[in-house]
């Protein structure tokens, strides 16, 4: 028995359809929209013998294989540590995918950015000015905070304090789509949290991003826009092996700077960090 269901994450609404064997995650299961217009399908089958590759081969790594043919992409996507592929992602159509499970390996796809990696989102997103953003999202007074930086450096902390000292929320703890709405840029949910396991699928304005350092003592300061750029760069998630995306994702990462101050932080574990950046706001706004 196959089920269908409909989805719309940012501004990407698709048509998923998948065998009654697999269970989509519940953070997944939050973009669900019922009633919504697809304009993109998804089909999800279960084989053991994937189809050979296809085209030219634009990406290698221990986790991920592309290859290109014209305007499409075919991709072999594995976990990083684990050998093999447990999926094969092939586009059909301009308008359609087809996605092969191996069925040895359906247990992991209750893992979040494992499912959702099945689908090659950002692919479908860069052309809706929309970019995926390593951070902690956060809501305060109406508007999101956003906390980017490599793992094991400290968002989850950051949003934290900012929960306890300034009654913030928690949004989502590990991404946030950042996309271009007219002249402004808004912040939307994304169903990938990481390990802090929160998850909503909200939007709203975005005050600003903040680029955090471990250090010894607490510093913040607004960034340059030259400044900020590799620093945010290095926490969006783009297909560099695809010149035209990648080129477009740089354009909108310097549109991002226009409209959106970013600060680094330099932080400790305490309320000061807080203080610190909340004063180094105050005075650039």
């Amino acid at each position: 028995m196959e089920r269908t269901e409909t989805f719309q994450i940012g501004d990407f609404c698709f048509q998923l359809r998948y065998p009654k064997e697999i269970t989509p995650p519940p953070n997944f299961m939050l973009f669900r929209k019922e009633g919504a217009a697809p304009e993109y399908e998804y089909e999800i089958q279960i084989r053991s013998d994937f189809p050979k590759a296809a085209g030219r081969q634009t990406a290698m790594r221990p986790d991920l294989a592309v290859f290109t043919d014209g305007n499409r992409e075919m991709r072999f996507i594995g976990v990083k540590g684990t050998e093999g592929y447990y999926a094969c992602y092939e586009e059909t159509t301009d308008r359609s995918a087809r996605i092969y499970l191996d069925p040895a390996r359906l247990e992991g796809l209750n893992i979040d950015p494992v499912f959702s990696s099945l689908m090659a989102l950002e692919r479908r997103l860069i052309s809706r000015d929309s970019l995926i953003l390593h951070c902690a999202y956060v809501e305060y007074k109406g508007k999101a905070i956003l906390f980017s930086a490599p793992s094991e450096t400290g968002k989850t902390t950051q949003a934290n304090l900012w929960e306890k000292y300034r009654g913030s929320r928690t949004v989502n703890g590990d991404r946030g789509l950042l996309t271009r709405k007219g002249n402004e840029w808004i912040v939307q949910g994304w169903p990938v949290c990481g390990t802090s396991e929160i998850c909503q699928n909200e939007t709203m304005p975005v005050r600003a991003i903040v680029m955090l350092e471990q250090a010894k003592e607490d510093h913040a300061r607004l960034l340059t826009k030259g400044e900020a750029f590799s620093l945010l760069y290095s926490q969006i998630t783009i297909n560099r092996w695809n010149t035209q995306a990648h080129m477009y994702a740089m354009d909108l990462i310097e549109d991002v700077l226009s409209h959106i101050p970013v600060y680094q932080l330099g932080c400790t574990i305490s309320r000061h960090a807080v203080d610190c950046l909340d004063d180094a706001m105050h005075l650039s706004c």
